[in-house]
């Protein structure tokens, strides 16, 4: 664990850290305030469907396009352009009484003004740190993102149930604007210059690795919506009330989540290896098959947290994978590419968790899940040859150019 001290040591980390996940803390509550906002205004749960479709679809479009304008204009520019529409937009859809198409349609900016401060931290990333604790802080990030996703929900839900939908997307735009604000002015963001790219928008998928990242990450992060839909319904559908069903939920997932917490901070620093992805993939696929025999809470709980212990080395796995094969100057992109693919994949876990709920119960979305986990390492095992070995190696992009070599006769 000393390696994780030494990061700390290094100038402006810990600051890049927190700020970004400040920043990035409305993406936890924003799902479930928007679903909460939209169907107390119209009063059913498919216009609510609509609109957070139209943002899902936004947010995919921005991902690649927003690294792609970083590379051209800086990040500050454009870090600082998207928070302050993306907070106005939030604020509108908060206190103004509009139409449904309207509001559909403020939704889907909010994803397209979506702040890229994903893709611009890991492309920050490995100019923080020397080479050698770049996969450590990879994993770091992996791990800290977990807490997005356990206290997003549980803040979204507390708020508005306190206060109101109103001053719940009111809270979710203070942390983006401040926490934006907090990043944006690390001095670490302003002394990194992105070089524009020379090739066209999406050349950047020429490289295999960027594809297998965005394609493996597509299908596991439509595994973890999909357990995430079974959890919820598993136990809505055993007779709990509202209150006491969510209570079981949310421990199973923040067991989940812990799961992985732990596992980023044990082992997604490790050394990687070609097979190192489907390891990772395949200890999160044992836990959710072993959850498929029982929907008792602890075993659940015990199964999740089990397979929790792959899922952030996972994800930092993904990382290292774009950071050593993808050239500096077009690692925003690509990280927007893998980003975009993860956001299908959201959509999709949950499209098809829930069909499988209607059909099969609770147990049907977490088939769903280990089906899907499946592929998703079957894939990154035919994927193999493309993914680096990086023992012994540090991380770091290749050249900007290449070499010529002129024979001597």
């Amino acid at each position: 664990m000393g390696i994780y001290g030494a990061l700390a040591q290094q100038p402006g980390v810990v600051r890049v850290l927190v700020s970004q996940l400040l920043a990035r803390f409305p993406f936890g509550m924003l799902s479930i305030i928007l679903l909460l906002h939209v169907e107390l205004a119209f009063g059913d749960f498919t216009s609510a469907g609509v609109v957070l479709a139209a943002q899902s679809v936004g947010q995919a479009i921005s991902g690649p396009l927003s690294g792609r304008i970083m590379g051209r204009f800086g990040m500050r520019p454009v870090l600082a352009a998207t928070s302050l529409v993306c907070t106005a937009l939030l604020v509108i859809i908060a206190l103004a009484q509009m139409p449904l198409v309207a509001v559909a349609g403020v939704a889907g900016l909010i994803g397209l003004t979506t702040p890229p401060v994903t893709p611009a931290v890991r492309t920050l990333y490995p100019k923080l740190v020397p080479s050698k604790q770049l996969s450590a802080l990879f994993s770091l990030d992996a791990s800290a993102q977990e807490i997005i996703w356990v206290l997003g929900p549980v803040v979204a839900v507390f708020v508005s149930s306190q206060f109101g939908t109103t001053v719940g997307l009111c809270v979710a735009a203070g942390f983006m604007l401040l926490g934006g604000a907090w990043f944006i002015m690390s001095p670490a963001v302003g002394a990194v210059k992105l070089k524009q790219s020379k090739h066209r928008f999406g050349a950047v998928l020429r490289y295999p690795t960027v594809v297998i990242a965005t394609s493996v990450g597509l299908f596991f992060v439509a595994s973890m919506s999909a357990v995430e839909a079974g959890v919820v319904a598993a136990f809505a559908q055993n007779g709990h009330g509202g209150g006491h069903g969510s209570i079981e939920s949310g421990i199973v997932l923040a067991l989940f989540a812990g799961g992985s917490l732990v596992g980023g901070l044990l082992i997604g620093h490790r050394e990687m290896r070609p097979w190192s992805l489907a390891l990772r993939i395949g200890i999160v696929l044992i836990g959710v098959a072993g959850a498929l025999v029982s929907l008792n809470m602890w075993w659940l709980s015990t199964l999740l947290f089990l397979g929790g212990l792959g899922t952030a080395p996972a994800f930092a796995a993904l990382s290292n994978i774009v950071a050593s094969t993808v050239k500096f100057s077009e690692t925003a992109e690509a990280y927007g590419w893998v980003g975009m693919g993860q956001l299908v994949g959201v959509a999709a876990g949950s499209a098809f968790g829930g069909i499988a709920i209607d059909l099969l119960g609770a147990r049907g979305a977490i088939l769903v899940a280990a089906l899907v986990l499946l592929v998703a390492a079957l894939l990154s095992l035919a994927t193999m040859r493309w993914i680096p070995d990086l023992r012994g190696r540090t991380i770091e992009p290749p050249p900007e150019t290449g070499t010529l070599s002129i024979p001597l006769n």
